[in-house]
């Protein structure tokens, strides 16, 4: 069923995506697949929860910038493949509360899984050990999501490296220590 969604998303996009058609292409009856899955959100929220890979950790360059730079990379390469899942989760989380909850799932697994860039930063004296990881690593990937998501511009090949190092200046700064920001 989930080579069916992969399928049906590189052949026609997100917004041509049906769960008819997705039947269809694994040969079950539509009413099996409106049974599992209410909408074409939640068949993404699978397909990306089955396709992640739950050995992932992020790098481990040998500095905050490195680090930061090289999750940026590897966050444009998923923004930009074709097909991108992530994309279409994206999408799909304004118009389905199922894929809403998948991406809010992947993104609390993410950001737990990359607090280790911060607390390697903090061991090496990189950053202030009070440095709120959530708010610097939202600052270091802030700008890909703005610039493909938002504005959908072509991908530059510097941004990932610029986000990073700005994201650096900043919490090396002190900008992300101390208590969180809230409201």
């Amino acid at each position: 069923m989930l080579d069916a969604v992969r399928a049906e998303l590189g052949e026609r996009g997100y917004d041509e995506l049906t769960l008819d058609a997705v039947a269809a292409r694994a040969g079950v009856h539509r009413a099996t697949v409106y049974r599992r899955w209410r909408d074409v959100g939640g068949l993404l929220a699978d397909l990306l929860e089955a396709t992640g890979d739950d050995d992932w950790q992020p790098q481990d360059t040998g500095s905050l910038r490195g680090d930061l730079a090289a999750l940026n990379h590897e966050n444009q390469a998923a923004l930009t493949e074709r097909p991108s899942i992530a994309a279409a989760l994206i999408a799909a989380s304004f118009r389905s509360a199922e894929a809403a909850r998948g991406l809010r799932r992947l993104w609390e697994d993410r950001y737990a899984r990359c607090e280790v860039i911060v607390s390697r930063a903090v061991r090496r004296g990189e950053l202030p050990p009070d440095t709120d990881a959530r708010r610097l690593l939202v600052a270091a990937t802030a700008p890909l999501y703005h610039h493909l998501v938002l504005l959908r511009t072509p991908p530059d090949p510097d941004l990932p490296d610029h986000a990073a190092r700005t994201a650096v200046l900043a919490a090396s700064a002190g900008a992300f220590a101390g208590s969180r920001v809230t409201g």
